[in-house]
């Protein structure tokens, strides 16, 4: 039996990812991109990105709202899952990473799907038309609860709300720490356990990402 240990857990997330995902020179460019333009490396992984494709194929979701940009790639992803139809809304603060998003986004023949708006998520989502099917949070871990309750705001009954890492490489459960990405992480998950508009269950996670996790609700 293989050790549990991040090299494994990397080691598996390739083979799950060359076995399901394979290789996509428009999400590859666009990573490129992201690297060529400095920016952190903290876009969800390939499986993960499929992920997000696949739920809001599922759901049957048209728009789409995500709440931090990056370079564009989870939102290639998901703006290639709404269909000729839907159309994602993707909040990004740095207007240089909007930039290289927006070209990374055209490049990959979704960028008419796609509306980027540039600004502070708190800032932007109250100028936002509500009706989304599906939210994905992955931006400032510290506004979780920001921006869970404008998820349920905008959304309607039956949204889907994906809070990514929300693992924090198992921090999350320690209730003494005064990490603010940690305490806001806790933040978010307590008010999905207590706030009557969601009904969600979270799941830790290992693999290119480290220790991690992702929480899943739907709006009642």
């Amino acid at each position: 039996m293989a050790e549990s240990t991040p090299q494994n857990w990397h080691d598996v997330d390739h083979y799950l990812a060359e076995t399901l995902v394979g290789h996509d020179p428009a999400l590859e460019a666009a990573l490129a991109a992201q690297r060529g333009a400095g920016m952190p490396e903290i876009e969800v992984a390939p499986v993960a990105g499929k992920l997000l494709n696949l739920l809001v194929r599922i759901s049957g979701a048209e728009r789409v709202l995500e709440i931090g940009t990056l370079g564009g790639y989870s939102t290639i992803w998901m703006a290639r899952a709404v269909g000729e139809r839907g159309r994602v809304t993707t909040i990004e603060a740095e207007a240089d990473n909007a930039a290289v998003a927006r070209a990374s986004i055209d490049a990959a023949g979704v960028g008419d799907r796609v509306d980027i708006r540039i600004g502070r998520a708190a800032d932007v989502l109250p100028t936002l038309v509500g009706g989304f099917d599906l939210v994905f949070i992955d931006a400032d871990k510290e506004s979780n609860t920001i921006y869970l309750d404008w998820a349920a705001k905008l959304g309607h009954p039956g949204t889907v709300v994906i809070v990514d890492n929300i693992g924090r490489n198992g921090d999350v459960a320690d209730a003494s720490s005064t990490d603010p990405m940690v305490v806001g992480t806790r933040a978010g998950l307590r008010m999905l356990a207590d706030d009557p508009r969601f009904d969600a269950t979270a799941l830790q996670t290992v693999g290119l990402k480290g220790w991690d996790g992702v929480a899943l609700a739907v709006v009642v």
